[in-house]
């Protein structure tokens, strides 16, 4: 059984279409949606739409509201792995298979969605992030990293029990990705589209940025 982990803030407007389109593409799953703080309906319109909620009292970041998904993950035998996507439906729902195949394929530990950069809607300084956070990890790791950046992921429960992410924000993806190859669990890429519409991204803001080198430079 995999389980669907989309950790959420104020996102009450998109679950409705983003857990429906989920069900309606994948079965033997759950979704488990994280409220990190949320001041709107997004518990509410997630349980309503039959997802398992768990919550934060106040705002704690997304690799916070990650952790507390995985940890509650790990407390059921039943989930083999997780699926992880955005809240806000930057990630095709109906993708989702694509990992579940990659998995049975190729056996491996960590699957992520690798976004086309040429040739898409992707805004310039969206690929510049992405090249050169994903150059400076592929360097950490000694491994060919094609989109560090990506939120869309699965996770094998193997993953889970390997590795503990501390950061607290998105700086955390980055974390699991550099643990997961300094543990030699095999990390694979599929392609995937993203939908982009105009907010910024979090790589572009210097606090986000210290908080990202300061993962790429830890000792683990």
């Amino acid at each position: 059984m995999t389980a669907i982990v989309i950790p959420a803030f104020n996102a009450a407007g998109t679950l409705t279409d983003l857990i429906r389109r989920v069900n309606g593409c994948v079965s033997d799953t759950e979704v488990v949606l994280v409220d990190d703080g949320s001041g709107d309906a997004t518990a509410a319109v997630a349980e309503r739409e039959g997802a398992r909620v768990l919550r934060h009292v106040r705002n704690r970041g997304k690799g916070a509201a990650l952790r507390t998904a995985f940890e509650f993950v790990l407390r059921r035998s039943e989930f083999e792995s997780v699926v992880t996507l955005d809240a806000d439906l930057q990630h095709i729902p109906e993708e989702v298979p694509k990992f579940l195949e990659a998995r049975t394929r190729t056996g491996a530990n960590l699957i992520i969605g690798a976004r086309a950069r040429r040739g898409t809607a992707m805004p310039f300084h969206r690929r510049l992030s992405n090249v050169v956070t994903s150059g400076l990890v592929s360097a950490r790791t000694s491994c060919d990293i094609v989109d560090s950046q990506s939120g869309f992921r699965l996770l094998g429960r193997e993953v889970l029990e390997a590795v503990q992410i501390e950061s607290d924000g998105y700086e955390a993806e980055t974390e699991m990705l550099i643990k997961a190859a300094r543990k030699g669990l095999r990390i694979v890429f599929v392609p995937i589209e993203t939908v982009y519409a105009n907010e910024p991204s979090h790589m572009t803001h210097w606090a986000t940025t210290k908080r990202f080198l300061k993962v790429l430079l830890q000792e683990f």
